[in-house]
This record gives structure tokens, sequence and C-alpha cells, in this order.
């Protein structure tokens, strides 16, 4: 009977905290508790199709059943069709953005509402096949016009986000959400499909010991990155240099970062002179849940939740982190300006 007694019985679920922040917004109408439910139930969906396909693929490599990269790589266009699919049949968006489609997805006229939704389905899927951690990341924002949806709705700066999220599908499946009061952890618990609220106003650290990027690119980088580098690896005050860490999924990298502290960079290079990350479903709302928690984004030369969206799949050169880790990575890009 002592196992019953540590049961909560007044478990915080997502559904749970959306609607009682819902309650509090002055003028809420519950359509964006509609959205975000819906978007949860296709993470759960995700969640499930990602522990089935790790599995599916290793039997694959005993030769029981033959499935190859392109079938895993379909869990891309499954995420992608499960969470257009749901969350159209919110009845709470207008239009969306996918890291999948080239154009904008325009919601069919009976099921509009005022929302947009800019979407990454699953961020890191290159490491699908290795079973590393991989990701969905999601912002939401208020449409600008009433006419027909345009491309117009969704060029909005960062700065404009009415709720942000991202769900980490890793040891367990949790989900990084904020309606701007805050950054909240939720881990989804199997026994009853729901996710429950594991931290409250999660707040990163000032100062971190990791820094985590590709330096694979060194010889493309700026003289300032390599000069940024060399100083965490050979610190000329003689104290620790910093660790790194680097999983090539944004989500995994990014998560571990508000955790621990530290700084993620993806900066420009020769080869990609504008950056490699997506502005729209990558780094704007990546950059609004950091700042949420205390910590700073960048362009480099400028906050990434300023940046005036011109193209759907823009890319710009993105740092975040703790404060003062971002800070002194501006410094060094200050001095070589």
């Amino acid at each position: 009977m002592s196992d019953q007694s540590a049961f909560d019985t007044d478990v915080w679920t997502l559904t749970r905290f959306v609607m009682e922040t819902g309650r509090q917004a002055k003028g809420a109408t519950g359509e964006l508790t509609q959205l975000i439910n819906a978007m949860l139930t296709a993470v759960k969906a995700i969640s499930s199709a990602v522990r089935k396909a790790g599995l599916v693929h290793l039997q694959g490599l005993s030769g029981s059943v033959n499935v190859t990269g392109d079938d895993v790589k379909k869990l891309d266009v499954l995420s992608n069709d499960l969470v257009i699919n749901m969350l159209q049949a919110s009845y709470s968006t207008c239009c969306m953005v996918s890291e999948e489609n080239k154009e904008l997805i325009v919601t069919p006229k009976e099921k509009r509402g005022k929302y947009v939704v800019c979407f990454d389905p699953l961020d890191g899927s290159s490491n699908i096949d290795c079973l590393a951690s991989i990701g969905t990341i999601f912002a939401i924002y208020k449409r600008v016009g009433e006419e027909e949806p345009t491309e117009k709705d969704v060029l909005q700066p960062g700065n404009t986000i009415v709720c942000a999220g991202y769900a980490l599908y890793g040891s367990a499946t949790l989900v990084a959400l904020s309606t701007g009061a805050g950054l909240n952890f939720f881990t989804l618990d199997p026994a009853i499909g729901e996710f429950i609220l594991t931290e409250r106003n999660v707040r990163i650290k000032q100062k971190g010991k990791i820094y985590s990027m590709n330096e694979g690119y060194a010889k493309y980088f700026h003289p300032s990155i390599n000069e940024y580098l060399k100083h965490k690896k050979y610190p000329e005050d003689g104290s620790s240099p910093y660790g790194a860490r680097y999983v090539g999924s944004m989500v995994s990298d990014v998560h571990r970062t508000i955790a621990y502290g530290g700084i993620f960079m993806y900066p420009a290079n020769e080869k990609s002179p504008k950056g490699k990350l997506r502005l729209l479903y990558e780094c704007n709302p990546i950059a609004f849940l950091i700042e949420q928690a205390g910590g700073l984004a960048t362009t480099g030369t400028q906050r990434i939740l300023d940046v005036q969206p011109e193209a759907l799949h823009q890319r710009v050169p993105f740092v975040v982190g703790s404060p003062d880790d971002v800070n002194e990575y501006l410094s060094f890009v200050k001095k070589h300006s």
C-alpha cells in the first residue's frame, strides 16, 4: 500500500496548466488552448512513432525486416502530416509554415481560426538512423490580417510570438513550453498518456562551462569565432577550459544548454554565409524559450527576436545560451568588426 501514498492525486498536466493560464489571460476565448492541445496530441503520436521506428530499424539490421534508410526517413513525412492534420482539425489556425513544405500551408476555409503556426516536425532527423535524440519545434503567432491568409501573416518577427515550445524525444519525451510568462518543462508519463509538469519557471545559469558547435567547419569560420573558441579551450587567465558537447540535433543541444548553462552556436561561415538554421521555425521559437529562461539569443549583430523575416525558409546565424557566455562571444565579434 505504500506505493499508493506516493501517488499524486492532484497532478498538474500540461492540459491543466494551459487551461489555467488561458483563463487568466484577458479576453481569452480558449482557442489557443485548443491549438496547444492539438499540438500535444501530435507530439504524443510522433513520440510513439519515433520509438517504433527505432525498434523496426534494429530488427531490420538483423535481417528479419527489410527497412531501408529512406523508410526510416519517412518519419519526417509522417510527423509533418500528423502536425498539419491535428492543427487544422483544432479549428484554430489560418495558415502554417513547415520545414517540410516549400509553400505556405493554408487551412481550409471552414476550419480556420486566428492563429499561425511555424514548425519543424522532426528536427535532427539525420540522427534517426543512429537513435540519437530528435525533436519537434513550434511557434504560434496571431494572424495580422482578416482576409485570405498570405505570407504576410507568417512573416512576423519573433517578438510577436504568443506561445512557443519544443518536444524532445530522448530517454523520456519532454515538452518545453512558454506562453510568455516563463519556461516550464513537462514530461510524458506513458502510464496515463499525459504530460506532467516536472519543472516550473526554469532559469538558465548566468554562466556555464560548456560550448556546443560543429567545429568541423572551423576552416570556414570567421576569425572572431576561432579566437573565441581558442579562448574557451586555452583560457588566458589559467582557469579551467570549457567542455565541448555537440549532438547535431538542435533540440538536444539547446535543451542541454538550458539545463546546464553554456553556449550553443551555429554561426555563419564561408559555406553558409547567412547561417544554416531557419529563422521562422527553428531560431525564433528557441530564442523565445531561451529568453523566457533568462538567456540571450543573437545573430551576432542583432537580437534574434527582432529580425524581420523576409522569406518562409530564411536562414540566420544563431548563438544562444547563458547571458555571460553570449555577451563574451559578442565581445569577440565586436573586437573583429
